[in-house]
């Protein structure tokens, strides 16, 4: 059974939709869901210490996250039938861009291992995700700036095409930087790895592209982990029926606000680029710290 809501004005089923709209809006675009949720929470009076709150962000997250595999069914498809030689027959079991995934992926992995009890610690710290939304947002700002509108026009439309072309030194590097989103929360999964993408060579989409196909494993293992504990560690939380409505709902809603979010941001990046998204971030980081040092 959730705890009860301080605020009275509220009920645990709009509290359950609002925070299944936040994470769908947040958790693929570059401003860190993370840090969303975690204030979101803060600010409405969510305990989050609370076992079923925690729980509760790792049930809907999951929901933003079935959205990718459906959105990008067919390209995962083609990847799978076209594994290992490629559609052109140049590719190799490791070159292949499943291949490559995967291998973004287990670096990512190998080099969070390590810091897990680092990641813990700043997830609670408002200072540490303020700070990182401002020095994130000032990355980003520069690095679209500098390689954003170097490949534009046709080839911006051939992202699926570039990320065929991918390297592996391209597949390590992104998944180093990805490293930098859970160890430094308010960083974000998508901006570190878009970010990066461009710096090592990809355009804009698909940079953003092969974001979205990383964060599919990467959120699965991260996600499923942390449920795994919610469910069957020492502190497991036990569920009552009002407490599985509440997660139902907050898990659909993040489901399709997520795929809308996902289908817009493709075609907004297309024609915009990053921009808005690092002044939104310079300035949301900039109101959290002066909340939190308040």
């Amino acid at each position: 059974m959730p705890a009860a809501l301080p605020w009275r004005c509220l009920n645990d089923y709009f509290l359950s939709t609002i925070l299944g709209v936040i994470e769908g809006l947040t958790e693929f675009l570059p401003v860190s869901s993370t840090a969303h949720l975690r204030i979101a929470e803060a600010i409405l009076g969510v305990d989050l210490s609370d076992g079923y709150w925690k729980m509760f962000s790792i049930v809907i997250q999951l929901g933003a996250i079935l959205c990718l595999p459906i959105y990008f069914w067919s390209r995962i498809m083609s990847f799978l039938a076209t594994y290992p030689g490629g559609k052109k027959g140049d590719k190799t079991a490791i070159t292949h861009p499943l291949a490559l995934t995967l291998i973004a992926f287990a670096v990512t992995s190998a080099t969070s291992l390590p810091l897990i009890k680092v990641i813990g610690k700043n997830l609670e710290s408002l200072v540490v995700m303020g700070s990182a939304l401002i020095i994130g947002g000032v990355a980003m700002w520069v690095v679209d700036s500098i390689y954003g509108a170097r490949k534009g026009g046709t080839f911006e439309a051939a992202a699926a095409e570039e990320v065929e072309r991918m390297t592996i030194p391209q597949a390590i590097w992104i998944g180093l930087c990805q490293t930098l989103a859970p160890v430094f929360p308010g960083t974000s999964r998508s901006m570190a790895t878009i970010a990066a993408g461009q710096i090592s060579g990809l355009s804009r989409t698909a940079a953003l592209e092969f974001s979205f196909l990383l964060s599919i494993p990467t959120m699965a293992a991260a996600t499923g982990y942390d449920l795994l504990k919610a469910l069957k560690g020492p502190d497991r939380v036990h569920i009552d029926g009002h407490g599985w409505v509440l997660l139902a709902i907050g898990f659909l809603i993040s489901f399709v606000v997520a795929y809308a979010v996902v289908a817009w941001f493709m075609q907004w990046v297309r024609n915009r680029g990053f921009t808005p998204f690092a002044i939104y971030r310079i300035l949301a980081g900039a109101a959290v710290l002066v909340w939190a040092l308040r």
